[in-house]
């Protein structure tokens, strides 16, 4: 994965600081390299493959034996196992269905593991990254939801999801908190110059 470096993570947390100087809202950004190991998707596609071949192997005039496909099933599965492990391959085995829901579920995890139910207003908001699944989304707590529409951050997630798409993490995070704080200044704006939640990009 192509985390982003000290320097970029010190560009995202100013940008997290100027977008909270205008608004009561908390934001939180979460950058994960991958949202799940997938470890099963080898073993299923590995187990899937090895049980079809023998069927495959009995149209040919091969002469094997029962003990002969049991042994060539046997290797066929560990040396697909293995070979479906590496990262490239492995992710591309994996429905896309599959990855989304995963990331999902690291998203509203990582909403509640930072805090962003607790606040004062309910004014918390988390923007999250999964790279390797090229997922992204942004979760609002209610006290937000009450006066933003959700389709109104549709637009920054096609825009950092781009962004991703292109390797492009850091410039698509400070663009995609520059964009939140300008629309959580218009609809939440600052009341107070109190901070609750650490400001820092949060890397898993």
């Amino acid at each position: 994965m192509t985390l982003i470096n000290e320097q970029q993570q010190i560009k995202v947390q100013k940008a997290i600081e100027q977008a909270e100087s205008n608004t009561d809202a908390e934001l939180v950004t979460v950058l994960a390299g991958q949202s799940d190991d997938y470890y099963f998707i080898p073993t299923m596609w590995a187990a899937l493959i090895a049980l079809v071949t023998p069927a495959l192997l009995l149209q040919t005039n091969l002469w094997l034996s029962q003990t002969d496909l049991l042994w060539i099933q046997l290797i066929e599965f560990v040396v697909l196992t293995v070979v479906f492990r590496w990262q490239p391959l492995k992710l591309a085995l994996v429905p896309k269905q599959v990855k989304f829901a995963r990331a999902s579920l690291v998203a509203k995890q990582q909403f509640l593991a930072q805090g962003l139910h607790h606040t004062q207003a309910e004014t918390g908001m988390l923007i999250f990254v999964s790279e390797a699944e090229h997922y992204v989304e942004i979760l609002a707590d209610r006290g937000i939801n009450k006066l933003v529409a959700d389709d109104a951050w549709s637009n920054i997630v096609n825009h950092l999801l781009g962004q991703i798409k292109a390797g492009n993490t850091e410039a698509g995070l400070t663009g995609a908190i520059n964009a939140c704080g300008e629309l959580l200044a218009d609809k939440v704006p600052a009341t107070h110059n109190k901070d609750e939640l650490p400001n820092h990009l949060v890397i898993i």
